[in-house]
């Protein structure tokens, strides 16, 4: 797999929410080959951030930058792919995993075959290739979860944006999930990932705490949530 190679840079990041300074001045910078982790207290604005970081959500100030990094190979025409793997698995409840993969593969125009051949490995790799034809419906919250963690494997980006992405997963399941971005990182590929649990956390290349609408070297400290495989 070849890959363009970029930096992400946030400066400055504000949101508001209310009368409430969610997002303060948030500065990050994550380069090509790190996995970057945010933790923080429910409600701090980890997801917000993240949105921000994707390009889903735009902040009330500051900016963010997606860099083509010196050396690498040429940056794509139209600027980096991003695979945002949300809080939420955005996952259609009336489609098929595979056919969830599928699904942004086909909206960027990927050939069938090529679709077809990525939806089968991205499946096979984060070990749901026997459960393809389940509807979403069919399927354990960690099983929907990992459908969302293929997904964003499949797309083949150039960064990953991953919220809570082994929030629902059991112990074998987790350390899957965390070799696999590990694997995406040593070819290129930018990641950040917001997550309640330390694990996690201590298998980043650095660790930032939101707390205060402020992110600052270190990482929550808090027991595991429960898992589901």
């Amino acid at each position: 797999m070849t890959l363009a190679s970029y930096r992400l840079v946030a400066h400055g990041l504000r949101l508001h929410l209310g009368e409430r300074d969610l997002l303060n001045g948030v500065e990050l910078s994550v380069e090509p080959g790190e996995i970057v982790a945010v933790t923080g207290p429910s409600g701090t604005g980890k997801t917000s951030l993240l949105l921000i970081l994707a390009g889903v959500l735009k902040p009330d100030a500051g900016s963010v930058a997606y860099e083509p990094a010196s050396g690498g190979d040429p940056p794509r025409a139209g600027g980096p792919l991003i695979a945002l793997v949300p809080q939420t698995l955005a996952l259609s409840p009336r489609s098929t995993a595979s056919e969830n993969v599928a699904l942004p593969l086909q909206v960027r125009g990927v050939e069938p075959a090529e679709t077809r051949e990525r939806v089968v490995a991205a499946l096979d790799s984060v070990g749901l290739g026997t459960a393809s034809d389940r509807l979403v419906t069919e399927l354990s919250g960690g099983q929907r979860q990992r459908v969302a963690v293929a997904r964003a494997l499949a797309m083949r980006a150039d960064l990953i944006i991953a919220d809570e992405a082994t929030a629902e997963l059991d112990a074998e399941n987790q350390r899957l999930v965390m070799g696999l971005l590990e694997e995406q990182a040593a070819s290129g590929v930018a990641i950040v990932v917001a997550t309640h649990d330390t694990l996690v956390a201590e298998r980043c290349s650095r660790s930032y705490l939101l707390e205060q609408g402020r992110l600052e070297p270190g990482v929550l400290r808090m027991e595991a949530p429960a898992t589901q495989g």
